[in-house]
């Protein structure tokens, strides 16, 4: 238990960095409410725990091959702009006041932090980070272990994205919807922003190869 919750604190660490995730996660949850937030925080934790068992099988260091995170960055990129996009050209559409019930569907929420977390930036920071952790701690006699750290992790971002999304959830009951909707405009910059950011790379990756 001792190594389950050491892992859970670990988890809460690497999720409080502010991410396209967050940003994304905030934004549904100040324009839709608690559950569209959680949604996208769903989304993303499903590559999370697929890249877990890509490292739990071995198959880590094939996405850190240079051809493969090329076609990842441009893919990444195109995701991030045309959600940040979306999110400055309908900032004042589906936007629910508290008590208000939701016109747009969880299901969309969820898609959008799965396209989010699929990003190269989100892998790259798994491989690199996270990745290091559970290589480190993987051993083949005891696949427990691996699996109890994996799990602390993982309960420790869940625990991060309800943890903000009551903030969130609280906060959104005192905001107009102009308010929201400006929030929302600087949320869809931020994530273009982050695309332009995974263009660099994709430069750079190539770059390097030259």
């Amino acid at each position: 238990m001792v190594l389950f919750f050491t892992y859970v604190l670990a988890g809460l660490a690497i999720a409080m960095p502010v991410g396209a995730i967050t940003v994304e996660m905030t934004k549904q949850g100040l324009k839709n409410g608690f559950m569209h937030g959680w949604a996208v925080g769903l989304g993303g934790m499903t590559i999370d725990l697929v890249l877990i068992v890509a490292l739990y099988l071995g198959l880590a260091s094939i996405l850190q091959l240079p051809f493969i995170q090329i076609p990842m960055w441009l893919i990444g990129a195109i995701f991030l702009f045309l959600i940040g996009y979306d999110s400055i050209k309908n900032a004042d559409k589906d936007i629910t006041l508290a008590g208000e019930k939701p016109t747009k569907s969880i299901s969309s929420s969820f898609r959008n932090g799965f396209l989010v977390a699929i990003s190269p930036g989100n892998i790259v920071f798994w491989l690199s980070v996270f990745g290091a952790v559970l290589s480190n701690t993987y051993n083949a006699a005891e696949p427990t272990s691996f699996l109890i750290i994996a799990a602390g992790v993982l309960t420790g971002i869940l625990l991060h994205d309800i943890g903000l999304l009551t903030i969130v959830a609280t906060t959104r009951k005192v905001m107009s919807r102009s308010i929201i909707k400006g929030f929302s405009v600087i949320a869809g910059l931020v994530l273009i922003g982050f695309s332009g950011y995974f263009v660099y790379q994709f430069f750079t990756v190539i770059i390097d190869m030259m």
